[in-house]
């Protein structure tokens, strides 16, 4: 009989799944994607990855969320690092144009996931709603330090030049929308 799994093998066995999971849902698309590919790229048995989960919604939304506590706060780390609140509104764009020209960018995971499962699942689309409204908050954190009410459009922009690097394949959106930005700023 094999020895029992530890709390640490269970911790890194979800790791490898929700890594394996990640890579190829958002490199092909989540409907694209079968579980025994997830298998293969795991190396965990079926049987294991659906104790982890009993369906394939549930690792999508477990998915989600940790790239969300990721996404989120390597943006806070950049953008914080910026001593001017100012500047640190405009670092988000900054943040974006090196996240649109990394190799195998393929535009929000959210925005995805959304568009593939999002009419047909509600936790995928609570999910994203999720993120969604705390990608805001982040953004409402940094512009109210500033003294103005400029969460919505700043956000909007920022939204607008994911979606649009995502499509076009070129990072040149969010130069552009850190203009808009820079614009905003001056006429206020």
């Amino acid at each position: 009989m094999p020895a029992p799994l530890t709390d640490e093998q269970n911790r890194l066995d979800r790791e490898a799944l929700l890594d394996a999971a990640e890579r190829l849902f958002y490199e092909r698309g989540i409907q694209a994607v079968g579980m025994d590919e997830i298998r293969g790229a795991s190396g965990l048995p079926l049987k294991r990855i659906y104790r982890f989960f009993a369906a394939k919604e549930d690792l999508v939304v477990a998915m989600l969320k940790r790239r969300d506590q990721r996404w989120r706060g390597n943006l806070a780390a950049h953008v914080e690092q910026v001593p001017d609140p100012g500047e640190r509104v405009l670092a988000i764009f900054d943040w974006l144009a090196g996240w649109f020209a990394e190799p195998g960018f393929r535009g929000c995971a959210w925005i995805n996931a959304y568009g593939e499962l999002g009419p047909s699942s509600e936790a995928v689309l609570a999910e994203v709603r999720a993120h969604k409204q705390a990608f805001r908050d982040q953004i409402a954190g940094w512009t109210h330090a500033i003294g103005l009410p400029l969460a919505e459009p700043v956000f909007l922009l920022a939204e607008g030049a994911i979606v649009t690097a995502g499509i076009s394949g070129d990072p040149t959106p969010a130069r552009h929308a850190r203009a808009a930005v820079e614009t905003l700023l001056r006429t206020l």
